[in-house]
């Protein structure tokens, strides 16, 4: 099976994730769950592509998790209303619909 597709997923979520992360460390709210969930999604979504790169025998469950965890991240981020955030939640959805694909 080829991963390429979601691994690209995976890789784009991990960097909005990171971006998130910072800004969010310099917004002045109080924003720190939305920075524990970007640090797991980023952590994640790194993860789960090595993962598949590696064709690990494990991808189905890792890329399950990874959409899991980036389905609860994408919800984080949209209940705030910076650009960063709402791109976060948009990528981060884009890629649970990936992995859950590949997970099936």
């Amino acid at each position: 099976m080829n991963h390429e597709q979601c691994i690209k997923a995976c890789l784009e979520c991990m960097e909005a994730c990171n971006v998130c992360f910072d800004a969010c460390l310099k917004e002045n709210h109080m924003m720190a769950d939305c920075i524990r969930m970007d640090r797991l999604c980023a952590d994640m979504c790194e993860f789960a592509a090595k993962a598949m790169q590696t064709n690990s025998p494990f991808i189905q469950q890792i890329c399950q998790l990874c959409a899991d965890i980036c389905e609860a991240c994408g919800n984080e981020c949209k209940k705030h209303n910076h650009d960063h955030c709402q791109k976060c939640a948009e990528v981060c959805f884009r890629c649970a619909d990936e992995c859950r694909r590949m997970a099936s």
